[in-house]
Order: C-alpha cells, then structure tokens, then sequence
C-alpha cells in the first residue's frame, strides 16, 4: 500500500489538470507559449503517474484493468475478473 500523501498529491494532480484542460489547449493552439509557463506545473498531464486503484502502487500497472500485477493476481486467483482463467497444462 502506497502512503496516502502520495495517493492524495496524485488525484490532486489529476484534477488540476482536467480543470486546465481547455485552457492549455486553448494556449497550444494559439502558440502563446508565454503565457503556457505561466499555469501551474501540476496541471500538465505528463506529470501524472498510473496508479493501482487499490493500493496506490506505480510500477506493474495493467492499464486494462487499472490495478497493479500483484492485486491482478490475487483478483485472477480468487474468480473475481471475468472471463480470465488462470492457465493449467
């Protein structure tokens, strides 16, 4: 489990860039790159990170399912993902 600070910095980061969504696109179309500097630095989505919706962790993120591999594993283990069956030869 990742702490909740980070968890929380994260969806801060999330929303501040759906609010400057439009702006920024606005201002890239324009070519006002002044003015582009100018917006927070939180609000640019490369500076988002893929996040396990159930602990928080980065790395081994499965964007198809938005959970890291190891909860995957226990989810594919336990029945709880549909029409995924864990392979036996």
């Amino acid at each position: 489990m990742s702490k909740l600070s980070i968890i929380a910095r994260q969806a801060k980061r999330e929303k501040l860039v759906a609010t400057y969504a439009e702006k920024r696109k606005k201002l890239k179309k324009e070519g006002n790159y002044v003015a582009l500097d100018k917006l927070p630095r939180n609000a640019s989505p490369v500076r988002l990170r893929n996040r396990c919706k159930l602990t928080g962790r980065p790395r081994g993120y499965m964007r198809k399912f938005g959970v890291c591999r190891n909860v995957f594993r226990q989810m594919a283990s336990e029945g709880k993902i549909p029409g995924l069956t864990k392979a036996s030869w």
